[in-house]
Protein backbone atom coordinates (compact mmCIF):
# COMPACT_ATOMS: atom_id res chain seq x y z
CA UNK A 1 0.00 0.00 0.00
CA UNK A 2 0.92 3.59 -0.70
CA UNK A 3 3.13 5.34 2.11
CA UNK A 4 0.50 8.45 1.90
CA UNK A 5 -2.54 6.13 1.81
CA UNK A 6 -1.32 4.80 4.86
CA UNK A 7 -1.20 8.22 6.58
CA UNK A 8 -4.56 9.74 5.70
CA UNK A 9 -6.14 9.98 8.70
CA UNK A 10 -4.71 9.41 12.36
CA UNK A 11 -5.00 5.43 13.15
CA UNK A 12 -6.87 6.13 16.17
CA UNK A 13 -9.75 7.67 18.12
CA UNK A 14 -7.42 9.76 20.78
CA UNK A 15 -6.85 13.69 20.49
CA UNK A 16 -6.97 15.08 24.15
CA UNK A 17 -5.02 12.14 25.48
CA UNK A 18 -3.37 9.12 23.75
CA UNK A 19 -4.38 7.28 26.60
CA UNK A 20 -7.75 7.25 26.63
CA UNK A 21 -8.18 4.83 22.89
CA UNK A 22 -9.81 2.02 24.59
CA UNK A 23 -13.57 1.03 25.41
CA UNK A 24 -11.96 1.37 29.07
CA UNK A 25 -11.46 5.04 29.10
CA UNK A 26 -14.73 5.68 26.62
CA UNK A 27 -16.83 4.25 29.61
CA UNK A 28 -14.62 5.95 32.14
CA UNK A 29 -15.28 9.42 31.06
CA UNK A 30 -19.07 8.85 30.17
CA UNK A 31 -19.37 7.70 33.67
CA UNK A 32 -17.49 10.88 35.37
CA UNK A 33 -19.85 12.98 33.27
CA UNK A 34 -23.14 11.38 34.12
CA UNK A 35 -22.23 10.82 38.19
CA UNK A 36 -23.72 14.61 38.97
CA UNK A 37 -23.95 17.93 36.85
CA UNK A 38 -20.98 20.09 38.40
CA UNK A 39 -17.42 18.09 38.12
CA UNK A 40 -15.27 19.04 36.22
CA UNK A 41 -13.67 16.66 33.12
CA UNK A 42 -11.21 14.50 33.72
CA UNK A 43 -9.09 15.81 31.11
CA UNK A 44 -9.74 19.58 32.35
CA UNK A 45 -5.91 20.40 31.42
CA UNK A 46 -6.45 18.57 27.67
CA UNK A 47 -9.19 20.39 27.13
CA UNK A 48 -8.30 24.03 28.26
CA UNK A 49 -5.05 22.82 26.02
CA UNK A 50 -6.94 21.96 22.35
CA UNK A 51 -9.76 23.72 21.43
CA UNK A 52 -12.45 22.10 18.95
CA UNK A 53 -13.31 25.28 16.38
CA UNK A 54 -13.74 23.46 13.08
CA UNK A 55 -16.57 21.90 11.06
CA UNK A 56 -16.28 18.60 9.03
CA UNK A 57 -12.77 18.79 7.67
CA UNK A 58 -11.19 20.08 10.31
CA UNK A 59 -9.29 18.01 12.83
CA UNK A 60 -10.18 16.15 15.01
CA UNK A 61 -13.47 16.15 12.33
CA UNK A 62 -11.31 15.22 9.30
CA UNK A 63 -12.32 11.57 8.88
CA UNK A 64 -15.32 11.98 6.11
CA UNK A 65 -15.76 8.61 3.96
CA UNK A 66 -16.66 9.45 0.43
CA UNK A 67 -16.06 6.60 -1.88
CA UNK A 68 -15.14 3.04 -1.92
CA UNK A 69 -11.69 3.86 -1.60
CA UNK A 70 -11.89 5.40 1.73
CA UNK A 71 -14.10 2.62 2.73
CA UNK A 72 -11.47 -0.21 1.88
CA UNK A 73 -9.05 2.15 3.80
CA UNK A 74 -10.28 2.08 7.01
CA UNK A 75 -11.04 -2.22 6.45
CA UNK A 76 -7.02 -2.11 5.93
CA UNK A 77 -6.74 0.18 9.29
CA UNK A 78 -9.03 -1.43 11.73
CA UNK A 79 -7.88 1.12 14.27
CA UNK A 80 -9.61 4.32 13.09
CA UNK A 81 -13.09 2.67 13.20
CA UNK A 82 -12.06 0.47 16.09
CA UNK A 83 -12.70 2.97 18.81
CA UNK A 84 -15.27 5.37 16.75
CA UNK A 85 -18.94 6.47 16.36
CA UNK A 86 -19.87 5.81 12.80
CA UNK A 87 -22.47 9.25 11.76
CA UNK A 88 -24.78 8.54 9.33
CA UNK A 89 -25.54 11.46 7.56
CA UNK A 90 -29.01 11.13 5.23
CA UNK A 91 -28.44 14.75 4.30
CA UNK A 92 -26.86 18.13 4.12
CA UNK A 93 -28.79 19.44 7.11
CA UNK A 94 -31.89 18.37 9.77
CA UNK A 95 -33.84 21.83 8.29
CA UNK A 96 -32.99 25.49 9.40
CA UNK A 97 -33.17 27.55 12.79
CA UNK A 98 -34.21 30.70 13.38
CA UNK A 99 -31.19 31.98 12.23
CA UNK A 100 -31.59 30.65 8.57
CA UNK A 101 -29.00 28.46 9.32
CA UNK A 102 -29.55 24.85 7.41
CA UNK A 103 -28.40 22.82 10.72
CA UNK A 104 -26.02 20.18 10.23
CA UNK A 105 -26.17 18.61 13.43
CA UNK A 106 -23.76 15.60 12.81
CA UNK A 107 -20.89 17.77 13.74
CA UNK A 108 -23.06 18.21 16.95
CA UNK A 109 -22.08 14.71 18.01
CA UNK A 110 -19.17 14.37 16.99
CA UNK A 111 -18.24 17.26 18.81
CA UNK A 112 -20.34 15.84 22.08
CA UNK A 113 -18.06 12.31 21.68
CA UNK A 114 -14.75 14.42 21.52
CA UNK A 115 -15.27 16.36 24.89
CA UNK A 116 -17.18 13.72 26.67
CA UNK A 117 -14.80 10.69 25.91
CA UNK A 118 -11.85 11.99 23.54
CA UNK A 119 -13.90 9.80 21.24
CA UNK A 120 -13.68 10.07 17.43
CA UNK A 121 -16.41 10.43 14.97
CA UNK A 122 -16.24 9.42 11.26
CA UNK A 123 -18.20 10.61 8.99
CA UNK A 124 -20.29 8.76 6.13
CA UNK A 125 -22.01 11.78 3.81
CA UNK A 126 -24.39 9.64 1.99
CA UNK A 127 -26.39 12.60 0.10
CA UNK A 128 -23.06 13.64 -1.33
CA UNK A 129 -21.17 10.64 -1.59
CA UNK A 130 -24.22 8.10 -2.36
CA UNK A 131 -23.52 4.77 -1.22
CA UNK A 132 -20.90 3.20 -3.63
CA UNK A 133 -20.97 -0.43 -1.76
CA UNK A 134 -23.48 -1.08 0.70
CA UNK A 135 -21.82 -4.68 1.98
CA UNK A 136 -18.55 -2.88 2.45
CA UNK A 137 -20.13 0.05 3.87
CA UNK A 138 -22.14 -2.32 6.45
CA UNK A 139 -19.41 -4.15 7.19
CA UNK A 140 -17.10 -0.86 8.14
CA UNK A 141 -19.91 0.27 10.83
CA UNK A 142 -20.43 -3.08 12.10
CA UNK A 143 -16.44 -2.20 13.23
CA UNK A 144 -16.89 1.03 14.75
CA UNK A 145 -17.91 1.66 18.38
CA UNK A 146 -21.54 2.50 18.17
CA UNK A 147 -23.46 3.96 14.67
CA UNK A 148 -25.31 7.50 14.98
CA UNK A 149 -27.58 7.93 12.23
CA UNK A 150 -28.68 11.11 11.91
CA UNK A 151 -31.58 13.24 11.21
CA UNK A 152 -32.56 15.15 7.52
CA UNK A 153 -34.68 17.92 6.23
CA UNK A 154 -36.42 15.44 3.64
CA UNK A 155 -39.65 13.43 4.12
CA UNK A 156 -40.01 9.06 4.46
CA UNK A 157 -43.13 9.69 2.83
CA UNK A 158 -42.39 11.49 0.11
CA UNK A 159 -39.62 9.92 -2.12
CA UNK A 160 -39.13 13.40 -4.52
CA UNK A 161 -37.81 14.95 -1.67
CA UNK A 162 -34.26 13.29 -1.95
CA UNK A 163 -34.37 13.84 -5.87
CA UNK A 164 -31.27 16.58 -5.14
CA UNK A 165 -29.63 14.00 -2.98
CA UNK A 166 -26.68 11.11 -3.82
CA UNK A 167 -28.63 9.04 -1.96
CA UNK A 168 -32.30 8.07 -2.43
CA UNK A 169 -34.99 7.12 -0.14
CA UNK A 170 -35.51 3.44 -1.10
CA UNK A 171 -31.36 3.00 -0.64
CA UNK A 172 -31.63 4.59 2.50
CA UNK A 173 -34.54 1.95 3.73
CA UNK A 174 -32.44 -1.25 2.50
CA UNK A 175 -29.74 0.80 4.44
CA UNK A 176 -31.84 1.03 7.46
CA UNK A 177 -33.08 -2.59 7.31
CA UNK A 178 -29.22 -3.94 7.20
CA UNK A 179 -28.30 -2.13 9.93
CA UNK A 180 -31.16 -3.66 11.97
CA UNK A 181 -30.36 -7.03 11.09
CA UNK A 182 -26.68 -6.50 11.77
CA UNK A 183 -27.40 -6.21 15.95
CA UNK A 184 -25.51 -9.71 16.46
CA UNK A 185 -22.91 -10.55 19.00
CA UNK A 186 -19.71 -8.33 19.21
CA UNK A 187 -21.90 -5.86 16.64
CA UNK A 188 -22.39 -2.06 16.86
CA UNK A 189 -25.53 -0.98 18.65
CA UNK A 190 -27.59 2.07 16.51
CA UNK A 191 -29.22 5.31 17.45
CA UNK A 192 -31.19 6.59 14.93
CA UNK A 193 -32.58 10.03 15.41
CA UNK A 194 -35.16 12.07 13.86
CA UNK A 195 -35.29 11.32 10.08
CA UNK A 196 -33.11 8.26 10.57
CA UNK A 197 -36.11 7.46 13.58
CA UNK A 198 -38.69 7.42 11.07
CA UNK A 199 -36.83 5.36 8.23
CA UNK A 200 -36.21 2.49 10.65
CA UNK A 201 -39.80 2.59 11.60
CA UNK A 202 -40.41 2.08 8.10
CA UNK A 203 -37.94 -0.38 7.55
CA UNK A 204 -39.98 -2.38 10.66
CA UNK A 205 -42.88 -2.80 8.84
CA UNK A 206 -40.70 -3.69 5.40
CA UNK A 207 -38.75 -6.52 7.21
CA UNK A 208 -42.20 -7.64 8.62
CA UNK A 209 -43.39 -8.77 5.04
CA UNK A 210 -40.05 -9.83 3.92
CA UNK A 211 -40.45 -12.22 6.85
CA UNK A 212 -43.85 -13.59 5.99
CA UNK A 213 -43.02 -13.96 2.24
CA UNK A 214 -40.13 -15.89 3.29
CA UNK A 215 -41.60 -18.21 5.44
CA UNK A 216 -44.12 -18.83 2.95
CA UNK A 217 -42.26 -19.43 0.12
CA UNK A 218 -38.95 -21.13 1.52
CA UNK A 219 -40.11 -22.53 4.83
CA UNK A 220 -40.74 -26.06 3.34
CA UNK A 221 -36.49 -26.00 2.34
CA UNK A 222 -36.25 -26.57 6.06
CA UNK A 223 -39.09 -28.12 7.95
CA UNK A 224 -41.79 -30.53 5.98
CA UNK A 225 -45.32 -29.07 5.16
CA UNK A 226 -46.85 -31.15 7.39
CA UNK A 227 -45.06 -30.59 10.27
CA UNK A 228 -46.80 -28.76 13.38
CA UNK A 229 -44.10 -26.23 13.70
CA UNK A 230 -44.53 -25.37 9.66
CA UNK A 231 -47.99 -25.09 10.01
CA UNK A 232 -48.31 -22.67 13.29
CA UNK A 233 -45.63 -20.64 11.22
CA UNK A 234 -47.69 -20.17 8.45
CA UNK A 235 -50.80 -19.73 10.10
CA UNK A 236 -48.89 -16.98 11.97
CA UNK A 237 -48.38 -15.10 9.12
CA UNK A 238 -51.58 -15.28 7.85
CA UNK A 239 -52.31 -13.76 10.88
CA UNK A 240 -49.43 -10.71 10.89
CA UNK A 241 -50.42 -9.96 7.52
CA UNK A 242 -54.63 -9.86 8.56
CA UNK A 243 -53.68 -7.70 11.71
CA UNK A 244 -51.54 -5.26 9.31
CA UNK A 245 -54.09 -4.97 6.46
CA UNK A 246 -56.89 -3.41 8.68
CA UNK A 247 -54.92 -1.53 11.02
CA UNK A 248 -56.06 1.81 11.07
CA UNK A 249 -53.83 4.55 11.76
CA UNK A 250 -55.68 7.67 13.62
CA UNK A 251 -54.81 10.89 14.99
CA UNK A 252 -57.61 13.00 17.16
CA UNK A 253 -59.60 11.26 15.94
CA UNK A 254 -58.93 10.85 12.76
CA UNK A 255 -57.97 8.08 10.30
CA UNK A 256 -55.27 9.38 8.30
CA UNK A 257 -54.22 5.60 6.80
CA UNK A 258 -55.66 2.47 6.86
CA UNK A 259 -53.23 -0.98 6.64
CA UNK A 260 -49.61 -1.75 6.52
CA UNK A 261 -49.89 -0.89 2.57
CA UNK A 262 -50.69 2.75 3.02
CA UNK A 263 -47.75 5.15 2.40
CA UNK A 264 -48.52 6.82 5.69
CA UNK A 265 -48.77 3.54 7.31
CA UNK A 266 -45.22 4.30 9.59
CA UNK A 267 -44.71 7.61 9.47
CA UNK A 268 -47.28 10.40 8.96
CA UNK A 269 -47.31 13.89 9.41
CA UNK A 270 -47.52 15.45 12.89
CA UNK A 271 -50.35 17.17 13.78
CA UNK A 272 -48.03 20.30 14.20
CA UNK A 273 -44.69 21.04 13.40
CA UNK A 274 -42.40 20.74 16.64
CA UNK A 275 -39.61 22.75 17.08
CA UNK A 276 -37.68 23.59 20.33
CA UNK A 277 -37.99 22.50 23.73
CA UNK A 278 -40.97 19.54 24.85
CA UNK A 279 -41.15 17.47 28.20
CA UNK A 280 -40.60 13.82 27.93
CA UNK A 281 -43.80 11.59 29.33
CA UNK A 282 -43.78 8.44 29.85
CA UNK A 283 -45.92 6.08 27.27
CA UNK A 284 -49.47 5.67 27.63
CA UNK A 285 -52.71 4.78 26.03
CA UNK A 286 -55.92 4.01 27.58
CA UNK A 287 -56.65 1.57 24.80
CA UNK A 288 -59.60 3.13 22.74
CA UNK A 289 -59.17 2.67 19.26
CA UNK A 290 -61.30 1.55 15.98
CA UNK A 291 -59.12 -1.09 14.92
CA UNK A 292 -60.51 -4.13 16.74
CA UNK A 293 -57.06 -5.63 16.97
CA UNK A 294 -55.29 -2.69 19.02
CA UNK A 295 -55.70 -3.74 22.68
CA UNK A 296 -53.99 -7.06 21.49
CA UNK A 297 -51.08 -5.20 20.55
CA UNK A 298 -51.42 -3.01 23.73
CA UNK A 299 -51.39 -5.75 25.59
CA UNK A 300 -48.28 -7.27 23.91
CA UNK A 301 -46.13 -3.99 24.37
CA UNK A 302 -47.28 -3.72 28.18
CA UNK A 303 -45.53 -7.05 28.61
CA UNK A 304 -43.10 -5.82 26.42
CA UNK A 305 -42.38 -2.78 28.38
CA UNK A 306 -42.23 -4.53 31.64
CA UNK A 307 -39.34 -7.06 30.69
CA UNK A 308 -37.34 -3.69 30.47
CA UNK A 309 -37.19 -0.67 32.64
CA UNK A 310 -34.31 1.34 30.66
CA UNK A 311 -32.49 4.49 31.32
CA UNK A 312 -34.78 6.79 29.54
CA UNK A 313 -37.75 5.80 32.09
CA UNK A 314 -36.07 5.67 34.85
CA UNK A 315 -34.88 9.49 33.42
CA UNK A 316 -38.37 10.63 33.13
CA UNK A 317 -39.11 9.34 36.44
CA UNK A 318 -36.67 10.69 38.87
CA UNK A 319 -35.34 13.70 36.68
CA UNK A 320 -37.61 16.42 37.18
CA UNK A 321 -38.97 18.39 34.11
CA UNK A 322 -36.78 16.54 31.38
CA UNK A 323 -36.99 18.35 28.35
CA UNK A 324 -35.12 17.19 24.77
CA UNK A 325 -34.98 19.49 21.37
CA UNK A 326 -37.54 18.30 18.74
CA UNK A 327 -36.95 19.88 15.18
CA UNK A 328 -39.71 17.86 13.00
CA UNK A 329 -42.64 18.03 10.91
CA UNK A 330 -43.30 14.43 10.39
CA UNK A 331 -43.71 11.40 12.66
CA UNK A 332 -43.56 7.70 13.74
CA UNK A 333 -47.07 6.50 14.22
CA UNK A 334 -47.85 5.02 17.59
CA UNK A 335 -50.14 2.16 16.13
CA UNK A 336 -47.08 0.90 13.46
CA UNK A 337 -44.89 0.51 16.62
CA UNK A 338 -47.19 -1.47 18.41
CA UNK A 339 -48.06 -3.35 15.56
CA UNK A 340 -44.53 -4.31 14.99
CA UNK A 341 -43.39 -5.17 18.44
CA UNK A 342 -46.78 -7.56 18.12
CA UNK A 343 -45.20 -9.05 15.09
CA UNK A 344 -41.54 -9.43 16.24
CA UNK A 345 -42.54 -10.84 19.40
CA UNK A 346 -44.83 -13.41 18.03
CA UNK A 347 -42.31 -14.59 15.11
CA UNK A 348 -39.50 -14.52 17.69
CA UNK A 349 -41.58 -16.59 20.16
CA UNK A 350 -42.34 -18.89 17.51
CA UNK A 351 -39.07 -19.36 15.45
CA UNK A 352 -37.22 -20.03 18.38
CA UNK A 353 -38.96 -23.33 18.73
CA UNK A 354 -37.33 -24.40 15.69
CA UNK A 355 -34.20 -22.02 15.47
CA UNK A 356 -32.26 -25.14 15.47
CA UNK A 357 -33.01 -25.60 11.76
CA UNK A 358 -33.42 -22.57 10.69
CA UNK A 359 -29.86 -21.28 12.20
CA UNK A 360 -28.18 -22.90 9.46
CA UNK A 361 -30.61 -22.61 6.31
CA UNK A 362 -31.28 -19.82 3.95
CA UNK A 363 -33.71 -18.60 6.28
CA UNK A 364 -31.06 -17.53 9.08
CA UNK A 365 -31.63 -13.65 8.62
CA UNK A 366 -35.29 -14.68 10.06
CA UNK A 367 -33.54 -15.26 13.58
CA UNK A 368 -31.45 -11.93 13.48
CA UNK A 369 -35.14 -9.87 13.89
CA UNK A 370 -35.61 -7.76 16.64
CA UNK A 371 -37.26 -9.53 19.48
CA UNK A 372 -39.15 -6.33 20.06
CA UNK A 373 -39.33 -2.79 19.94
CA UNK A 374 -40.99 -1.02 22.44
CA UNK A 375 -42.25 2.80 22.63
CA UNK A 376 -40.29 4.26 25.19
CA UNK A 377 -41.95 7.85 25.81
CA UNK A 378 -44.20 10.49 24.36
CA UNK A 379 -43.76 14.41 24.18
CA UNK A 380 -45.96 17.33 25.48
CA UNK A 381 -46.49 20.55 25.85
CA UNK A 382 -48.93 22.17 28.46
CA UNK A 383 -50.18 18.62 29.26
CA UNK A 384 -50.74 17.85 25.17
CA UNK A 385 -49.02 14.38 24.00
CA UNK A 386 -47.21 16.07 20.99
CA UNK A 387 -45.39 12.83 19.65
CA UNK A 388 -46.83 9.66 20.66
CA UNK A 389 -43.41 8.08 19.58
CA UNK A 390 -40.87 10.12 20.61
CA UNK A 391 -38.29 7.10 21.18
CA UNK A 392 -37.78 3.51 21.24
CA UNK A 393 -35.69 0.40 22.48
CA UNK A 394 -35.11 -2.49 19.61
CA UNK A 395 -34.03 -5.46 21.51
CA UNK A 396 -32.20 -8.55 20.02
CA UNK A 397 -32.79 -11.65 21.96
CA UNK A 398 -29.60 -13.93 21.69
CA UNK A 399 -31.08 -17.75 20.79
CA UNK A 400 -27.47 -19.32 22.55
CA UNK A 401 -26.98 -17.15 25.88
CA UNK A 402 -30.81 -15.11 26.41
CA UNK A 403 -28.67 -12.53 26.53
CA UNK A 404 -30.32 -9.35 24.80
CA UNK A 405 -28.46 -6.32 22.64
CA UNK A 406 -30.42 -3.21 21.75
CA UNK A 407 -30.40 -0.05 20.08
CA UNK A 408 -32.40 2.91 20.23
CA UNK A 409 -34.54 5.69 17.92
CA UNK A 410 -35.08 8.80 18.88
CA UNK A 411 -37.69 11.71 17.26
CA UNK A 412 -36.18 14.50 19.00
CA UNK A 413 -32.75 15.21 18.85
CA UNK A 414 -30.06 15.17 22.19
CA UNK A 415 -27.64 16.71 20.07
CA UNK A 416 -28.73 20.06 19.84
CA UNK A 417 -29.14 23.02 22.59
CA UNK A 418 -31.90 25.18 23.12
CA UNK A 419 -30.37 27.44 20.19
CA UNK A 420 -30.67 24.60 17.58
CA UNK A 421 -27.15 25.64 15.90
CA UNK A 422 -24.06 23.94 15.41
CA UNK A 423 -21.79 24.35 18.21
CA UNK A 424 -18.35 25.46 15.91
CA UNK A 425 -21.10 28.40 14.61
CA UNK A 426 -22.50 29.10 17.90
CA UNK A 427 -19.28 28.52 19.96
CA UNK A 428 -21.72 26.80 22.87
CA UNK A 429 -19.77 23.76 23.72
CA UNK A 430 -18.30 23.86 27.08
CA UNK A 431 -18.56 20.91 29.07
CA UNK A 432 -20.16 21.79 32.00
CA UNK A 433 -22.70 23.08 29.70
CA UNK A 434 -23.26 19.56 28.08
CA UNK A 435 -22.80 17.96 31.34
CA UNK A 436 -26.35 20.32 32.60
CA UNK A 437 -28.46 19.57 29.18
CA UNK A 438 -30.67 17.13 29.26
CA UNK A 439 -30.29 15.69 25.41
CA UNK A 440 -26.59 15.83 25.82
CA UNK A 441 -26.99 13.80 29.01
CA UNK A 442 -29.33 11.24 27.99
CA UNK A 443 -26.95 10.60 24.40
CA UNK A 444 -24.49 9.93 26.74
CA UNK A 445 -26.51 7.29 28.77
CA UNK A 446 -27.75 5.40 25.61
CA UNK A 447 -24.80 5.37 24.28
CA UNK A 448 -23.07 3.89 27.31
CA UNK A 449 -25.55 1.55 27.99
CA UNK A 450 -25.90 0.46 24.23
CA UNK A 451 -22.67 -0.87 23.91
CA UNK A 452 -22.25 -2.62 27.28
CA UNK A 453 -23.40 -6.79 26.40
Amino acid sequence: MDDNLKLKWRSTSSFYDENTNSIQAFQTLITSFLADRHSNSLLSKELSSKKLVGPWGVEPLEKIVKNTNDLQYILNNANIIKNAVSIIEPSDHIGENNQGEGVRASSNVAYICRMIADCDSVLFPLWESGISNMDKLIEVLQNSLAIVFEGGHPSVSDSSTFDNSDVSLKELLILSERILLSRVQKSSPAIFICLGHQLVAQAHITLIKKAIDTIRNQLSIVIKKDDYKYETLVFLCNEIETVGAHLKIVKNGSEIASGWNDPCFAVAKNEITEVGKCELKHFKHDGIHPSSDFKKLLIKHNKSSSEYNGIIEESISYERNLELLMFHSDEVNQEAILFANWAYSELQDTLSSCSNLISISPLSWLLRLPSSVEVLCSTSFKDKTLTEVAATCISYKDYQTNKIRRSFSFQFHPELLSDLREFHLSGKHDYNLFKNDDGVRMLMRVLYESILE
